[in-house]
């Protein structure tokens, strides 16, 4: 280096000069209030960026999209209306049936056709070139029959035995809250700010719960069932004790509707988009054009890490330091190609080696 030694000068350019001093001393590690303001303030940027990049563009989509949006919402002599309409004197207008039997039959036929796919693949492993795109690519091939069987015995238990009683709870405490019900739909863009503010309190709501599930004294009793599955597959996003169901699953995307006072079909609408965004998280393939699973499948694979759904609070309270120094968080992408990310971002052969024999050794 030219720094570390002493450079030879010409006669006429008078003495040499003495050598550059260089700092031995090491760098003295961060303190731990350091660390946690550094912390802060990568959390608060994320948090500006996040909602700021919504506020850009829901302000953008208001002026374009949404008014495109907006007019074919009520286009055709008030379309949609009238679709809820016959939805609602299907039910004969009895508010409890809409409710109650409306929501259960509209979940439960929308997990299971979606879920079809899914189980198609892991049960035949075809078609074939959807394997490229597993995340945990040694686990589930197939999938064990007998595991299968008690994960869709658990499924179907929640949803018949713990989804209908707190649907009718749903049902009344939406009546106390004067909900609407009504046969006018709101406007597009009220469902887009509702559906903006149920997306934080799911965050907030499933993070703590989550994070109390994985409390030693409730774990061993009531969470570890979900985890039985180091490799998650579709099907298992309701895989759980019928407490963690509550706590979890239930509870969290109910808060933001109750708070705004929702349409019944927004209620439908947002319960839609969580199983949608439950069993991605859980399929265990990641997708082109899917939202990325590679978080929650991490926090099934090391059980500590990525507790939230937007990993905002995972990044506040730094339970997610495990995953960005993975291989999975590069990963951590919509993928817009077709060729899957685990070939963009290969693994460490000596980890996969690792991680294989602490399976086994599991």
């Amino acid at each position: 280096m030219e720094c570390a030694t002493v450079r030879e000068e010409s006669c006429c350019a008078g003495p040499s000069r003495a050598p550059a001093k260089i700092d031995t001393k090491p760098q003295e590690a961060k303190t731990p209030q350091a660390e946690l303001m550094s912390q802060w303030a990568d959390t608060i940027k994320k948090v500006i960026f996040i909602v700021g990049g919504a506020v850009i563009v829901f302000a953008a989509a208001c002026n374009s999209l949404t008014w495109h949006l907006q007019s074919f919402w009520g286009a055709s002599g008030d379309f949609w209306n009238r679709q809820w309409m016959k939805v609602y004197h299907l039910f004969g207008g009895n508010l409890f049936m809409l409710e109650v039997v409306g929501t259960q039959m509209v979940t439960f036929v929308f997990y299971w056709l979606f879920n079809a796919f899914f189980l198609f693949v892991d049960i035949t492993g075809k078609p074939a070139f959807i394997l490229k795109y597993k995340i945990q690519d040694d686990q589930n091939t197939p999938v064990p029959w007998p595991k299968l069987r008690k994960a869709l015995q658990t499924v179907l238990f929640n949803q018949f035995f713990v989804n209908i009683p707190f649907a009718v709870f749903l049902y009344v405490m939406m009546q106390l809250r004067g909900c609407n019900i009504s046969a006018d739909l709101p406007t597009f863009k009220w469902v887009l700010v509702e559906l903006g503010v149920f997306l934080i309190f799911e965050e907030i709501g499933f993070y703590y719960f989550h994070r109390l599930l994985h409390h030693p004294r409730m774990y061993k009793h009531f969470h570890k069932k979900h985890h039985e599955w180091t490799a998650p597959i579709g099907v298992t996003a309701i895989y759980a004790h019928p407490l963690e169901h509550v706590l979890a699953n239930m509870l969290p995307p109910v808060i933001g509707p109750l708070l705004m006072g929702s349409h019944v079909a927004v209620l439908w609408v947002w319960f839609l988009i969580v199983e949608a965004s439950a069993i991605v998280a859980h399929c265990g393939y990641h997708l082109p054009l899917l939202p990325s699973p590679e978080a929650h499948d991490f926090h099934h694979l090391k059980f500590t890490n990525c507790y939230g759904t937007l990993g905002i609070l995972d990044r506040l309270h730094g339970t997610d330091n495990l995953f960005r120094e993975s291989k999975n968080y590069p990963r951590h992408i919509l993928l817009l190609g077709l060729v899957p990310l685990s070939q963009t971002f290969p693994d460490d052969p000596k980890q996969k080696r690792k991680d294989l024999e602490g399976k086994k050794a599991d």
